[in-house]
């Protein structure tokens, strides 16, 4: 009995080397959630607001309040500019002398819940805020330092303590076309007074309405990014190779 030998095979006949395996497109992966602000920036900002805020009210309280011989105090005026000085007022009311006139025991418990509420919901918004929203990780901080700081008045006192007062042809100008919708307003070329944490206020209020403008487009850039990342990640497949041709036939 002999043993079966298999020929060799031609070169040109040798078995193929095995196709390499194909490559699984690698799938996109989530980008890792972005970084939120931290709360040191909002206690630092809000700090800062309410220092500057009580530091200004004491200021005022000491250098623009007369004290009579019998007890009373009455506030007096520094003029700065024709337009611009410095008036000691006491604000029982909100904004523009909102509830001026309303009994204290509806006044002060309704201004301590909204101010109470505002400060509630500004800490809980803002470990929210995407981190590109940079209008809103200032203003929130703002309006909670000044917030703060005539909260600590209506606590304190009772009454906010106004002091900035500004006079001009704008603010009339300004009261004329108010008035032509609010007939009842009154039309006069005097602001409001003011004081620290209302402009902390103001200036944060306008960052958050610049951040209603400019978080669309992050919205938009951020529901577009996985798309992006997607298609970057799937290969381009290789193109075939063609056969090579045969030599021409030569001439005879």
């Amino acid at each position: 009995m002999t043993d079966d030998v298999k020929p060799d095979l031609p070169a040109d006949k040798a078995a193929d080397p095995p196709a390499p395996a194909a490559e699984t497109p690698a799938l996109p992966t989530t980008p890792p959630h972005p970084k939120r602000p931290s709360y040191v920036l909002l206690i630092a900002v809000a700090g800062v607001s309410l220092a500057a805020d009580l530091i200004t009210k004491a200021w005022a309280l000491r250098a623009l309040e007369k004290t009579l011989p019998n007890g009373d105090t009455y506030g007096t005026a520094k003029d700065v500019t024709s337009w611009f000085s410095f008036v000691l007022a006491r604000n029982r009311g909100g904004a523009w002398g909102l509830l001026q006139s309303a009994d204290e025991h509806v006044r002060r418990p309704f201004f301590l819940l909204i101010s109470a509420l505002a400060i509630v919901f500004i800490v809980s918004l803002y470990r929210r805020v995407h981190p590109r929203q940079h209008a809103l990780k200032w203003g929130l901080p703002l309006v909670l330092g000044g917030a703060l700081g005539n909260l600590v008045d209506r606590i304190r006192y009772s009454w906010v303590v106004d002091f900035i007062d500004m006079r001009g042809a704008w603010v009339k100008a300004l009261n004329e076309v108010i008035a032509k919708i609010w007939h009842s307003h009154v039309v006069t070329d005097h602001w409001p007074t003011y004081n620290v944490a209302d402009i902390a206020i103001c200036i944060g209020v306008g960052l958050m309405a610049i951040d209603m403008f400019t978080s669309r487009r992050i919205a938009r850039d951020d529901a577009q990014a996985p798309v992006a990342a997607a298609e970057e990640a799937v290969p381009t497949p290789p193109l075939a190779e063609s056969p090579p041709q045969p030599p021409p036939n030569s001439a005879a």
